[in-house]
């Protein structure tokens, strides 16, 4: 773990271990033989992780999660297609956005931040409005950290005969999803989650009949899936300069991924992380958003101390100065900030970042702790 620099107690970019970074000193060639090598390599893993290799192509694209979410709208969706967007906080909304702007027909359906969305509001809507043909869900709703009912909406909406695409940006790697049990045309990941790589590339698991009608689909060149896969699988290159150096950091952290124990691994360290966080913090009076049914071992959401000597960023910035970066809030209904529980950190780490919550806190003469 780095000492240089603070802790990332955030959703992504996270804390990465010094071998992660240490792939990146590297220099490849993006036509180079060895380079492609480590591309289908890094697919085939991350294929393996959701049991998809049968039924799914893994396509890379370069740029950031939401990338990646608007090329598999617009790759799988067909032009005439229409999403229902399932929204309970900031990345469904954004998900609608992307929508709207690449002219695809959507309806959605909100519920409140800390409301999952439930298999029964999906039945009744798909009954209400049968020119829906895909679904669009948040798995882990990084604004607040909860987790919505994958595999119940999914078995809703193939019951229905229509077409699922997950976000998993904050779930992948950590959360279970086995596309043998969870049919989807689409699940979406990223390379600075909780594989615990670096930031600039985002991820497709796009089912294989779906990837193969969707030739035309695309408003962009750049963004269009179908026709990446097709040239990664004629000639194991990227069409446009890829990210090199994440692809090989990313390499790197999968190895770590396996040495550490694979997913059942990752996701008990997350949960032990967000486990000491919770109960920490409650020693401070510092109360979750959310109830811990529903909460996710992602981030957690917590209220902001009601004391007029609050205020969130000179609090971010003593925590910061005392090693650890957080997240701000992302609610309009309420105050709040947020912790992360992702990243190369433990639970010592998650203990004393509680301790500098706790001594900036003092610092300001919030009395309510």
């Amino acid at each position: 773990m780095r000492t240089a620099a603070p802790v990332l107690l955030t959703p992504g970019p996270l804390t990465t271990s010094a071998r992660t970074r240490q792939a990146m000193n590297l220099d490849w060639g993006s036509w180079d033989e060895a380079f492609n090598q480590l591309t289908a390599s890094l697919c085939e893993q991350l294929l393996a992780i959701v049991n998809g290799a049968d039924s799914h192509h893994c396509v890379p694209l370069q740029g950031s999660g939401t990338f990646a979410v608007e090329a598999a709208i617009g790759t799988l969706v067909p032009r005439n297609g229409k999403v229902l967007v399932l929204i309970n906080g900031a990345y469904g909304k954004r998900l609608a956005k992307i929508c709207e702007v690449l002219g695809r027909s959507f309806s959605t359906f909100e519920t409140a931040e800390d409301e999952p969305t439930s298999a029964a509001d999906v039945e009744r809507l798909l009954r209400a409005d049968p020119t829906v043909s895909h679904v669009a869900l948040i798995h882990c709703e990084t604004s607040t950290g909860i987790l919505n009912p994958l595999a119940e909406i999914a078995e809703v909406v193939a019951r229905h005969g229509k077409r699922l695409i997950i976000d998993a940006m904050s779930s992948f790697g950590a959360l279970p999803i086995d596309a043998r049990q969870v049919p989807f045309d689409a699940l979406i990941a990223a390379s600075g989650k909780c594989l615990e790589g670096v930031p600039g590339m985002g991820l497709v698991f796009a089912r294989k009949e779906a990837l193969a009608a969707a030739a035309g689909n695309s408003h962009s060149l750049a963004m269009d899936l179908h026709d990446q896969h097709a040239y990664m699988a004629k000639t194991g290159q990227w069409r446009f300069t890829p990210p090199t150096h994440v692809v090989a950091a990313l390499h790197e952290a999968l190895l770590q991924y396996h040495e550490e124990g694979g997913l059942p691994a990752r996701l008990g360290r997350y949960a032990d992380n967000c486990q000491v966080l919770l109960e920490e913090m409650a020693r401070l009076g510092l109360r979750s958003f959310l109830p811990a049914a529903i909460q996710a071992p992602i981030i957690v959401t917590f209220h902001a101390p009601q004391d007029p000597h609050y205020q969130f960023k000179a609090f971010y910035e003593r925590v910061k100065a005392k090693g650890f970066i957080l997240y701000p809030g992302k609610l309009t209904r309420v105050e709040t900030f947020r912790v992360g529980c992702i990243g190369q950190v433990g639970r010592s780490t998650m203990q004393a970042a509680v301790a500098a919550i706790a001594e900036a806190l003092r610092e300001m003469e919030v009395l309510d702790i």
